[in-house]
């Protein structure tokens, strides 16, 4: 049974928000992944949304480019917490989908994340945090993890006060 699942309008969008998938699994939270669309499937998705809570889902990621409406048709069908990952588009680097997700009519929200790898990995870790708030264990790993994401950027300056700013940005360089 699937805590999180996780929806796109077209499959070309998986490799775009693979964050999101490896940290549910990171995490150990179970998920299903669905390719669905709002304009071109609407029944099928529809039927879907409304079968989520009897299913156990408890929160439903929903990435979506352009127009950007399935979590908006999403959120519309179900109560669950609906989290939008804009996809990037040629037209301004996204902005219409972060737009389309983020404008939402009053009593219909959805949680909107930014466009780009960090929509994919944020959306999945305020899935763990909504998760996290009956789960003491996953709660736990959640707190790991940010001690984690704070050693990494005390590591960080540690070398650049050791190399100095020069040649540190000459080791970044370097390795690209």
């Amino acid at each position: 049974m699937a805590d999180v699942a996780v929806i796109l309008g077209s499959d070309s969008d998986l490799p775009r928000i693979k964050e999101c998938f490896s940290i549910l699994e990171e995490f150990g939270v179970p998920f299903e992944v669905r390719v669905s669309s709002a304009h071109r499937t609407p029944d099928e998705t529809k039927e879907w949304a409304r079968g989520l809570r009897a299913r156990g889902v408890r929160v439903v990621i929903a990435a979506a480019g352009g127009a950007a409406h399935l979590p908006g048709v999403l959120a519309a069908y179900t109560t669950l917490p609906v989290i939008g990952i804009p996809i990037e588009t040629a037209l301004a680097g996204g902005m219409d989908s972060i737009l389309s997700i983020l404008q939402m009519p009053s009593g219909i929200p959805v949680g909107t994340m930014p466009a780009g790898r960090a929509g994919g990995a944020n959306a999945a870790l305020y899935a763990v945090a909504m998760l996290a708030i009956a789960d003491g264990a996953l709660a736990a790993k959640l707190e790991d993890y940010r001690k984690k994401l704070a050693r990494g950027v005390m590591e960080k300056n540690e070398k650049l006060q050791a190399a100095g700013y020069r040649e540190y940005i000459r080791s970044m360089e370097s390795k690209k």
